[in-house]
């Protein structure tokens, strides 16, 4: 007897639900609420240029490997200081772990700004 191997999606490390809005796919519930947060003051005119999923290159491409990445959950520009401000919705579990904790100290000192990170 043949048995076929079934594959289901992996697990998620922090047991996020992966959902859908306007069809744009989120990582989580979490991920989706702070972005509607967002959405909503871009609507009013509190901030602009909102976007999801932009990445950063920290290490360019190399004879030593693929280019180093940080990819932002959400990114807008400040209507005051016109300057972009980077959001990255986090668990305490995932502000913890130490390559997200690396490549926020590389994202700071490429780009001379901090991740504001906001807990739900």
């Amino acid at each position: 007897m043949i048995q076929a191997k079934v594959k289901t999606a992996p697990k998620s490390k922090c047991k996020n639900k992966k959902c859908e809005y306007k069809g744009m796919k989120f990582d989580s519930l979490k991920e989706k609420d702070v972005y509607l947060r967002y959405e909503m003051l871009f609507r009013v005119g509190k901030i602009y240029d909102l976007r999801r999923q932009v990445p950063y290159i920290l290490i360019d491409k190399s004879k030593y490997g693929r280019a180093i990445k940080y990819i932002a959950d959400i990114v807008y520009k400040d209507i005051n200081t016109n300057t972009d401000v980077v959001i990255d919705v986090k668990s305490v579990y995932t502000a913890k772990m130490p390559v997200y904790r690396l490549k926020k100290r590389m994202f700071a000192e490429r780009y001379g700004f901090e991740i504001v990170e906001v807990f739900e």
